[in-house]
C-alpha cells in the first residue's frame, strides 16, 4: 500500500496512481480486523491497491481491549500483540484523538475516501427498567469498567462505600465487575491499573458481592476461563446455593452436547459439593465472599432517602426449554449498591441511520442502509455497531470478513472521493486545529506507560509492566512529543 501518491482524481481507484481510499472509524479489534482482512484480500493480492486510514476518538488505539477488558486479564489482553503487529506494518495509518461527528463529518470523510467503515463498537449499558434503578448506589457495569480501565472521559472518582453489593447479569462483564469489586486492591498492583483506581479499591469496605442470573447454571453466558478466574482471588470465598441448581430437559441436552457448558456446570457443581455445609459461613473464613445466585429475576431496587438499601427478586424456575418463568416467590437482599451488567448498547452516529431498538447502525450484512431501506453507497459497518454487543472478541473477524467482502464487491459502484490524496486529510485536520495522534505517537505513549511501570516497580512492592495513563491531555502530549512534567 502506498501513502505517498499523487492526487490524481481521474485515474480509477485501486491503482498505484490512485489507490482505493478507505476510512475506518474505530481502532478496536473490529476496525483493525477489517483493515487487516482488506489488505490481505485476494483482490489486493491480484493487484488492487488500497490506502487505509484508521480513526479513533481516543488518543490510543485498541478500543475494547484497552477500555473494556479487566486489567487482571493478561491472556485476553494478549490480543493487543496481534493488533499491534497489524498496525506496526506501516501500511495502515492511525489517527487518534479524532472524534467522528465533531472533528470530521460524514460529508468530509466522503470527500476524502471512496468508502467509510464504522467500527465504533458499544460502550453504554443496556437499560434495565425496574423500579429504583435511578437510586443513588445503582450503577451501570459498563460505566464501572470504564472507570477501572482508566477511560479518559470518565470521572477519576468512584463511590466504593458499600459492604454488600449486587451484580446483575451472567455474562463475562458481570464476572469481571464482581471479581474486581471483591478482589483485594493490593492483588491488582501487578496489572496496569491506574493509581486512582488502586486508591479507590484500597478503601472499599466490601465484604459480600452477589452475582445474580435469571436462569440456571447451564444457561450462563460467561466462559470457563472467566469462571475459573473467580477462584483465583486471594482471601475471597465463593458461595453457592443448592436450591439454585436446577436442570431441565434443555439443560441436560446442553450439557451433553456442548463441552463448554459441560465444563462450566461441572466446575460449579464441584464447587457446590466442596463447600462447607453452612454456605453462609464458608470454612476458610475469608474476609470477603463472592456469592453466585441463579434463577433470580430482579423486580425492584429498594432504598431509603434516595439511596440503595436492598434489592428484591422473584424466584424463577426453568420451563423445560432452558428459559425461565416466575414462581411468585419473592426474596429481598440487603445491599448498598447494585451494578447492572445486562449487556452493552451502541450509540447513534451523526448522519447515519440507526436502529434504536437494537442499538446498531441500520445495515444489511455490513452495508449501511438509509431510512428508505436502500443501501447508502460507500458506507459500511462492522463489529458490535453492526450486529450488536454479543459474542466474544474473536467473533468480530467474521463480521469484518462479511463487510469487506461486500465492500470489494461494490467497488466499481463506490462514489469516488474528490480529494483522495493521503496528505489532504492531514491538511484538513491541521486546518481545524485537531491535535491528532499517530501510530508513532502511540509507540511513544506505550513506552511512557512502561516507564511508569518500571518506576513503580522500583518503588515497590511488586513488579509492574506498565501503569496506564488516564488523562487525555497527558496521552495527547506524550503522543505528540510534548514534555510531560511530573
Amino acid at each position: 500500500m502506498s501513502t505517498s501518491v499523487s492526487s490524481n482524481t481521474s485515474a480509477a481507484p485501486g491503482t498505484q496512481e490512485r489507490p482505493l481510499r478507505v476510512a475506518i472509524i474505530g481502532s478496536g479489534p473490529a476496525g483493525v480486523y477489517a483493515a487487516d482482512i482488506l489488505t490481505k484480500s485476494n483482490e489486493v493480492r491480484d493487484g488492487l491497491v488500497v490506502s487505509i486510514d484508521l480513526f479513533d476518538r481516543y488518543p490510543a488505539p485498541y478500543g475494547l481491549i484497552r477500555y473494556g477488558v479487566a486489567p487482571d486479564h493478561p491472556r485476553i489482553k494478549g490480543i493487543v500483540n496481534a493488533l499491534h503487529k497489524v498496525l506496526d506494518r506501516g501500511d495502515i495509518r492511525f489517527f487518534g484523538n479524532v472524534d467522528y461527528g465533531t472533528d470530521l463529518s460524514l460529508e468530509e470523510l466522503q470527500a476524502h475516501y471512496d468508502a467509510v467503515i464504522f467500527a465504533t463498537g458499544a460502550i453504554k449499558d443496556a437499560d434495565l427498567n425496574i423500579p429504583g434503578i435511578e437510586l443513588d448506589g445503582s450503577f451501570g457495569g459498563a460505566d464501572f469498567v470504564s472507570w477501572y480501565d482508566g477511560h479518559p472521559d470518565v470521572s477519576r472518582e468512584w463511590p466504593l462505600n458499600a459492604k454488600e453489593i449486587a451484580v446483575l447479569g451472567n455474562g463475562n462483564v458481570a464476572l469481571d465487575v464482581a471479581r474486581v469489586l471483591s478482589k483485594h486492591a493490593d492483588d491488582m498492583l501487578v496489572t496496569e491499573i491506574p493509581g486512582n483506581v488502586y486508591a479507590g479499591l484500597k478503601e472499599s469496605p466490601v465484604t459480600d458481592v452477589h452475582i445474580f442470573g435469571r436462569r440456571g447454571p447451564a444457561q450462563v453466558k460467561f466462559t470457563p476461563l472467566e469462571l475459573r478466574e473467580l477462584s483465583h482471588s486471594r482471601d475471597v470465598d465463593i458461595v453457592l446455593y443448592e436450591e439454585d441448581f436446577d436442570f431441565d430437559e434443555a439443560s441436560d441436552a446442553a450439557v451433553k452436547t456442548n463441552n463448554q457448558i459441560k465444563t462450566m456446570v461441572n466446575t460449579l457443581t464441584n464447587w457446590l459439593v466442596e463447600q462447607d455445609d453452612d454456605a453462609a459461613n464458608p470454612a476458610t473464613g475469608a474476609s470477603r465472599r463472592l456469592h453466585l445466585h441463579f434463577l433470580h429475576n430482579p423486580v425492584e431496587i429498594t432504598g431509603v432517602d434516595g439511596k440503595v438499601t436492598g434489592i428484591k427478586f422473584e424466584r424463577n424456575e426453568l420451563d423445560g426449554t432452558g428459559n425461565a418463568r416466575g414462581t411468585g416467590e419473592f426474596i429481598d437482599y440487603p445491599v448498598q449498591a447494585v451494578y447492572r451488567s445486562v449487556g452493552y448498547f451502541g450509540s447513534a452516529l451523526p448522519d447515519v441511520e440507526f436502529d434504536h431498538q437494537r442499538g446498531v447502525v441500520t445495515n444489511d450484512g455490513g452495508r449501511v442502509v438509509g431510512a428508505d431501506g436502500a443501501q447508502v453507497p460507500g458506507i459500511y459497518a462492522t463489529g458490535w455497531i453492526k450486529r450488536g454487543p454479543v459474542g466474544l472478541i474473536g467473533h468480530t473477524k467474521g463480521d469484518a470478513l462479511e463487510t469487506i467482502t461486500h465492500l470489494l464487491a461494490d467497488r466499481a459502484q463506490l462514489p469516488a472521493a474528490v480529494v483522495p490524496a493521503p496528505e489532504a486529510i492531514v491538511d484538513l485536520l491541521d486546518a481545524k486545529g485537531v491535535e491528532f495522534t499517530s501510530w508513532e505517537g502511540w509507540n511513544e505513549l506505550d513506552a511512557h506507560e512502561k516507564a511508569l511501570g518500571a518506576a513503580a516497580t522500583e518503588a515497590g512492592p511488586v513488579a509492574r509492566e506498565r501503569v496506564k495513563v488516564v488523562s487525555r491531555e497527558e496521552m495527547v502530549s506524550v503522543s505528540r512529543g510534548v514534555t510531560v512534567v511530573g
